[in-house]
């Protein structure tokens, strides 16, 4: 897949542009870049970073990082990104100055995009005006309800099956493996733990099963109460596997909550806690892909 900057960037094509935002790249997300797939001219994907929200001072918990966006957008068959950087200048174009330097500039005549996308200065401009202006437009209704805060609203209940169903695969959490206090290999569960960018939504505190490199893992998310911890750490246990992870990225897949963090009366009620979320681990089941 190639990606992007600038429109110039691309190489000269008639292009079915899906145009949007994409965070988590849901459901919602999949039927507007199905319906630019599904033409007879080159899919692309017109996307951006930061989130258009945190320019005018909002925090969003974001879903994915851009790599992970990526990622998901060429495991759907995308052809080519175009990656905008969401700046002031960005957002101060009129939609007609949008259509013609951005959309225009980059082979689009076909846009899909959800019904209510709007773009432009002031979100003033909508489909109907890139209609006027000339562009087949394929219009996306809303999917099932299917939203990024929805997602977000889930997770953060820590409802990550019902999250996946909305995502159309699991819901997941990703990091970059630092070291942490090692207590896990003292008990018998050696720990990778993540440390995750700030703009990232953690889910809920809890113990959770699920899934990374291919092997099934046991995750907490939360503070260690057990041991008085007051910092939030993501750590996973990998069943089964030996290896170093330090200083890699592990995106981690999150199936089933299986409890909440506990205080436990000793350390051997603790580990035969683990060595039940472990088992129940060995049993959940990966909720299911969707379309």
């Amino acid at each position: 897949m190639n990606v992007a900057r600038q429109a110039d960037e691309l190489a000269p094509a008639r292009r079915a542009v899906a145009i949007g935002t994409f965070d988590g790249v849901h459901r919602g997300h999949r039927r507007v870049i199905e319906a630019a797939l599904a033409s007879r001219l080159r899919p692309t994907v017109i996307t951006f970073d930061p989130h258009p929200r945190t320019l005018f001072g909002n925090r969003v918990e974001l879903l994915a990082t851009v790599e992970r966006r990526l990622e998901l957008l060429e495991e759907l068959g995308v052809e080519d990104v175009l990656l905008l950087r969401f700046d002031e200048a960005l957002a101060s174009l009129t939609p007609e100055a949008f259509a013609e330097s951005v959309l225009r500039k980059a082979g689009a005549e076909i846009v899909a995009a959800g019904d209510g996308f709007r773009f432009g200065h002031g979100r003033s401009g909508d489909l109907d005006l890139l209609e006027r202006l000339g562009f087949e437009v394929r219009r996306v209704p809303l999917v099932d309800s299917v939203s990024s805060s929805h997602v977000r609203r889930l997770l953060a209940a820590g409802a990550v099956r019902d999250a996946a169903t909305l995502l159309g695969r699991p819901a997941e959490v990703e990091g970059t493996v630092v070291p942490g206090e090692r207590r896990g290999g003292t008990l018998g569960f050696p720990t990778a733990n993540l440390a995750v960018a700030s703009e990232l939504l953690v889910p809920a505190y809890g113990i959770y099963a699920g899934a990374a490199l291919g092997r099934r893992a046991a995750v907490s998310i939360g503070t260690n109460p057990h041991y008085g911890g007051g910092e939030r750490r993501v750590e996973a246990y990998l069943l089964d596997f030996e290896g170093d992870l330090y200083g890699g990225r592990l995106v981690v897949e999150l199936w089933e909550r299986l409890r909440d963090e506990a205080v436990f009366a000793s350390e051997a009620e603790l580990v035969a806690a683990i060595g039940d979320d472990v088992r129940r681990t060995r049993a959940a089941r990966r909720p299911p892909d969707r379309g």
